[in-house]
């Protein structure tokens, strides 16, 4: 049965009985890093849901976590909770003992204000690392936010913009579809720009779809469902909607200290509880949940630091998928490929090279390499088992020139597949990122 799926407004607060708001509290004071610091911006916001929720999460499996990730794993796996707290401009990692402390009394906060369990309480944080958070400013924006909960679009909004940090836009999607006879709504927000290759999994441990990296920024996900679902069966939805989207998406190679993506699923869309054995309402809820993450991570891409071009790397004719997701993460984070991609040059050359150090196994007479326009079917030839094919230069720039366009590698030597959301590498984004030493606020992620 094919899904129907409709794209509606409110993103987190879209489904029923969750409220949400965002405030202004000036965590982002000086030294809270150049993406961070944006004068008077929204910088923590709040989920609540009207009753226990199920809950599932995906966090970063870098050995150096942030402690909001060390606070929410855990409690995560204990399958119920009620809300989330979530602070901008301070990652609160690389803090110690004290960041522990802090990240619990966040938790502690929310969970006297609206009288629930502390364990029913999340907490996520994203910005500059090695800054203990302002936590009388924290306390102030929780009590604020509170006051402010509601059920309005607009209050999802705040939620978008105060997770933001070196983004540029909002990144928020709300989708409903019938199940079970019901309308059940999903709906989620996110935010990263750089520091972008999510490696997640649901206790942080490795391994997981990506390989590792990087120490600042990071990526955020949560995710608001009325359906009713039980906890193992939406943690496995999650993992598998996170793998083929959020785990799947790289801007500049790196993983970050708090990459977390979590859901919330309240039940109050009155759909009978979704289960393992309940195969054709969990593949219905399975399509839509992979669709709110894919359309989210693909929005990071595109608000990637200094992005010019959006590329699919599609790689096909693997011996295995570990080859086929080595080849295409080699070629999306090589940056001489990336560069060529942003001077719109369809230099397949490059795209050898990257193949060739990658840990894949090819075989250099096999390969082919070709264009098309996004989704498209009409490939567009450079190479040819190995050699370059008699398509015109100028037909292959003007592909390579499109603002978005997929690259297909063919092995040609299995049946496997693979496919990595990258970014060509942009001047913009090395002058963001390199900082200036005699301006402290200009540094850190």
């Amino acid at each position: 049965m094919k899904q129907s799926l409709k794209q509606i407004p409110g993103s987190v607060t879209a489904p029923q009985g969750f409220l949400a708001s965002g405030v202004f509290c000036d965590i982002k004071r000086l030294g809270t890093g150049k993406g961070s610091n944006k004068g008077k911006k929204r910088d923590l916001a709040l989920i609540l849901s009207e009753v226990p929720a199920t809950v599932a999460g995906m966090f970063t499996t870098s050995q150096v976590c942030a402690a909001p990730v060390k606070i929410s794993t855990p409690r995560a796996h204990q399958g119920r909770a009620q809300a989330i707290v979530v602070n901008s401009g301070n990652a609160n990692a690389c803090t110690g003992a004290q960041g522990l402390r802090d990240a619990q009394q966040m938790t502690e906060l929310v969970a006297k204000t609206f009288r629930l369990p502390i364990e029913h309480v999340l907490v996520a944080s994203t910005g500059r690392i090695g800054v203990t958070l302002p936590m009388p400013n924290v306390k102030r924006g929780i009590q604020a936010a509170a006051g402010l909960l509601n059920t309005f679009p607009e209050n999802a909004h705040q939620v978008a913009e105060a997770i933001m940090t070196s983004d540029t836009r909002p990144k928020e999607i709300a989708v409903e579809f019938k199940l079970d006879g019901r309308i059940v709504r999903i709906g989620g927000v996110c935010k990263g720009a750089g520091m972008i290759q999510p490696g997640m999994s649901p206790s942080g441990a490795r391994p997981a779809t990506a390989p590792h990296g990087g120490l600042h920024a990071t990526m955020l996900g949560f995710i608001t469902t009325d359906a009713a679902i039980e906890s193992k069966t939406l943690q496995a939805a999650l993992a598998e909607a996170v793998a083929n989207s959020f785990n799947r998406i790289t801007v500049d190679g790196d993983m970050s200290t708090n990459d977390t993506v979590i859901v919330l699923a309240n039940g109050m869309a009155g759909n009978s509880t979704i289960t393992r054995a309940r195969r054709a309402e969990l593949a219905q809820f399975q399509a839509a949940l992979n669709h709110v993450c894919l359309e989210l991570a693909k929005m990071i891409v595109r608000d990637g630091e200094g992005v010019s071009r959006f590329v699919t790397v599609r790689v096909n004719g693997a011996k295995s998928f570990a080859d086929a997701d080595a080849a295409a993460r080699a070629v999306a984070n090589s940056s001489l490929v990336r560069t060529s991609w942003f001077g719109g040059d369809p230099n397949w050359g490059r795209i050898l090279g990257a193949l060739g150090y990658s840990p894949a196994k090819i075989v250099e007479g096999k390969i082919d390499v070709a264009y098309s326009a996004p989704a498209g079917k009409k490939l567009l030839y450079a190479l040819k088992q190995g050699q370059p094919t008699k398509t015109s230069f100028d037909a292959l720039c003007k592909m390579a020139a499109q603002k978005e366009f997929d690259l297909h590698i063919n092995l040609n030597l299995g049946k496997s597949n693979a496919v990595i959301y990258a970014a060509d590498l942009t001047e913009e984004y090395v002058d963001f990122n390199k900082g200036d030493v005699s301006d402290p606020a200009s540094l850190g992620g």
